[in-house]
């Protein structure tokens, strides 16, 4: 079992992202020959992208489930991501190409992805109680304190904790804001 840390942490990851779900929906559970080999292909392909450091992928998370297998992906840029899927070398490719010649159209199985660009200091994460997980094993796991106390303080919203902060930083007090509300 991962060591537990027991302070709030805060994932951070500098510059843009990429996060990408991807799986399967066993839609026939009486035809495995149909849908186990698209499941291990996810597991073939998560561990080729682990041995291969330049592709990009920066950590993933999987979810099996009795029907529904998710494993959600960060990785560095959109690009990275799509040099992989389109590189004849690797294994996604074939797995692809066999997905469509075999099991494609017969409503067997399902396969999908989302695929989601995050611009820097346009996401936040918390964590407490926890292993290193998700977006916080991908990247960096700081202490949430200061400007990351607090989800608005994360997103450069507030100051950490919740006065609201102009675009600039710099805080927004009621003397000179009359559309300040108070916290947000």
């Amino acid at each position: 079992m991962s060591k537990i840390i027991s302070e709030r942490m805060a994932g951070q990851i500098d510059g843009e992202f990429v996060v990408f779900r991807i799986g399967i929906r066993i839609n026939k559970f009486w035809k495995p020959h149909k849908w186990l080999p698209a499941a291990l292909a996810g597991s073939r392909l998560t561990k080729e992208l682990e041995e291969t450091e330049e592709s990009g992928l920066l950590g993933y998370e999987v979810s099996p489930g009795i029907r529904n297998h998710v494993i959600v992906q960060y990785w560095r840029s959109f690009d990275h991501l799509r040099e992989y899927a389109r590189d004849s070398e690797m294994g996604h490719l074939d797995a692809w190409q066999d997905f469509n010649q075999n099991r494609a159209g017969d409503g067997d199985v399902g396969v999908w992805h989302e695929t989601f660009l995050v611009r820097e200091g346009e996401y936040e994460a918390i964590y407490v109680n926890m292993p290193e997980y998700g977006l916080g094993d991908a990247a960096e796991l700081v202490p949430a304190s200061g400007t990351d106390e607090t989800a608005a303080g994360r997103l450069g919203r507030t100051d950490g904790r919740d006065a609201p902060v102009a675009e600039d930083g710099t805080p927004i007090s009621d003397e000179n804001s009359s559309t300040n509300t108070g916290p947000l």
